[in-house]
């Protein structure tokens, strides 16, 4: 939304700038010989200078795209993309949060086959909604091209008192998060930039759904175990997908859930699931949501996972006659 905003307010701009016989060449000389897609890309997008909220990312893409285009000047001055992208920072710095989190690590918990948590405390109480993410930042030893900077999830409900990340860990893992392997109690990172707007909404009244494929359940489980702490949940039934009954994590989080808020977790596991006569042996498709959730269609659905997932289901919903208004995703991008 924020790349799309700072697109359409550049061209915008550019074509106001020029004359009807222009438009073409106008368009051709943004699109194709300036610097526009790039910046806005590769430099836009950048965690650590863009806002965090959703409105004020669009406010910050139309700032600079407004004020990156051609011959756009006040008197005698003419902005520049520099310009540009100097006042945007100013503005985002201005709604964004002034200071960082130092967090300490308490200790680290196995949930899963390669799935560890890292439970931290915090200096400051951490102020954000189920379902967001943090920028965390730690001191890697031999740093890779990736650098010591990644975003993750917060897997801790925000009612709680310790701040909890969710990690899993593959074959060959990159030098942050051998880094991260390395951590013991007492270790400090550094967390910034809460953002994010896979979060729950404002009517409690609403029917959600929830597909969580193997790490991507860490925001689920924030907003289910922040709905636990409250006593209140709206009617939320989740599917959680995994490769082996091994790689569920936070299944006595869920069970609990079941129990006293009646939030249904059907798992289904690929593998060993005929281990267990209460799991789906399979993926997650069209004909387990039609068979375990009849009222499918008057649900949010809510994804999270690997980006292959989540563009998958993307599809199936669709083919379920579910409106693109109604789901929300959250993809992964790496797991190195």
């Amino acid at each position: 939304g924020m790349v799309a905003t700072y697109i359409a307010a550049n061209l915008a701009v550019t074509l106001a700038m020029a004359t009807p016989e222009m438009y073409g060449e106008a368009l051709s000389q943004a699109l194709v010989y300036s610097p526009l897609l790039f910046a806005g890309f590769a430099m836009l997008t950048e965690p650590l200078t863009a806002p965090q909220s959703r409105v004020h990312g669009l406010a910050f893409g139309a700032i600079v795209g407004l004020l990156s285009a051609p011959n756009v000047h006040i008197g005698d001055y003419y902005s520049t993309p520099e310009a540009a992208f100097l006042i945007g920072n100013i503005f985002a710095f201005a709604v964004s949060p002034k200071y960082r989190y130092m967090l300490t690590l308490l200790r680290v918990e196995k949930m899963a086959s390669g799935c560890y948590d890292f439970v931290f405390k915090s200096n400051h109480r951490l102020a954000f909604k189920a379902g967001q993410y943090l920028d965390w930042t730690m001191e890697v030893k031999n740093p890779d091209n990736r650098g010591n900077r990644r975003p993750f999830t917060v897997a801790s409900a925000p009612s709680g008192n310790e701040v909890r990340l969710g990690v899993k860990f593959y074959k060959a893992p990159s030098a942050f998060k051998r880094s991260m392997l390395a951590m013991r109690p007492g270790d400090v990172v550094f967390g910034s930039q809460v953002a994010g707007s896979f979060t729950l909404p404002k009517d409690k009244s609403k029917k959600l759904a929830f597909i969580a494929g193997g790490i991507g359940v860490t925001p689920f489980r924030s907003m289910v175990e922040d709905m636990v702490n409250r006593r209140e949940a709206p009617p939320v039934v989740m599917f959680y997908g995994n490769n082996s009954i091994g790689d569920i994590a936070y299944a006595e989080l869920f069970d609990r859930a079941e129990r006293e808020l009646g939030i249904k977790t059907v798992y289904a596991v690929v593998e060993d699931a005929r281990l267990d006569t209460n799991m789906h042996h399979g993926f997650i498709d069209a004909a387990l949501i039609r068979r375990e959730m009849p009222d499918f269609q008057e649900r949010t659905f809510y994804i999270s996972g690997p980006r292959a997932m989540v563009l998958g289901f993307q599809g199936v919903l669709k083919q379920l006659g579910i409106s693109r208004s109604r789901i929300k995703v959250d993809f992964f991008p790496g797991f190195a």
